[in-house]
C-alpha cells in the first residue's frame, strides 16, 4: 500500500467487480469515522500481494481486517492463516449460486482458523463494516461513541405504523 497513515480496518476483496457491494461496507467505515483502507487482491493468483498487504495492513495498526470473496471464497480464510487480528468474512454473490457456495465456504473454515462469518451482499457488507467498528470501540473511545450515535440514529428512524 503506498499510504502510511495508521488505520483500524483493512478491507480486502478478491476482484474489482466486489466493490459494487463493498462501496457500502466503506461509505459505514467512512460514516463511523473509522480509519481504514479497502483493495482488491486475489488469495490464489495473486498471493505475494496480498502478504504485503498483510504486512503493511498489520505495520499500520490495522485491528480488524475483512474479506469479501465469492465462488470458493479463498481469501478470508487465507487473510485469518496469516494475522492473529479478526477476521470477517463477507460471501459475495456469485455466478452459480447467489452467494451459497461462498457463504459455506466462509463459514466452515476450520476449527483453529476463525472467521467471522456475516450476510451474503450488501448487508454483510455494511454489517462487517459495523462488527469491526464494534471491535475497534473496545479500546478506542471516539469509536464507541460513533458506533453509539449511529445505533441511536438508526433507532430514531424507525416510526410506528399507521393503524
Amino acid at each position: 500500500m503506498s499510504d502510511s497513515k495508521p488505520i483500524d480496518v483493512a478491507v480486502l476483496m478478491g476482484s474489482p467487480s466486489d466493490w459494487d457491494t463493498m462501496q457500502h461496507g466503506r461509505a459505514m467505515l467512512d460514516e463511523l469515522g473509522i480509519p481504514h483502507v479497502c483493495r482488491a487482491i486475489s488469495a490464489p493468483r495473486q498471493p505475494g500481494q496480498r502478504h504485503a498487504f498483510n504486512n503493511d495492513a498489520t505495520d499500520r495498526g490495522c485491528k480488524v481486517f475483512i474479506g469479501a470473496a465469492g465462488g470458493a471464497a479463498h481469501l478470508p480464510g487465507v487473510l485469518a492463516s496469516s494475522t492473529d487480528k479478526p477476521v470477517l468474512g463477507v460471501p459475495m454473490k456469485g455466478w452459480s449460486t447467489a452467494g451459497v457456495d461462498a457463504l459455506m465456504s466462509i463459514a466452515q473454515m476450520p476449527g483453529g482458523v476463525p472467521v467471522g462469518c456475516l450476510a451474503i451482499g450488501k448487508a454483510g457488507a455494511k454489517n462487517a463494516a459495523i462488527l469491526a467498528a464494534q471491535i475497534v470501540a473496545v479500546g478506542n473511545e471516539d469509536a464507541r461513541n460513533a458506533v453509539l450515535a449511529f445505533r441511536k440514529a438508526q433507532s430514531e428512524k424507525i416510526t410506528e405504523l399507521p393503524s
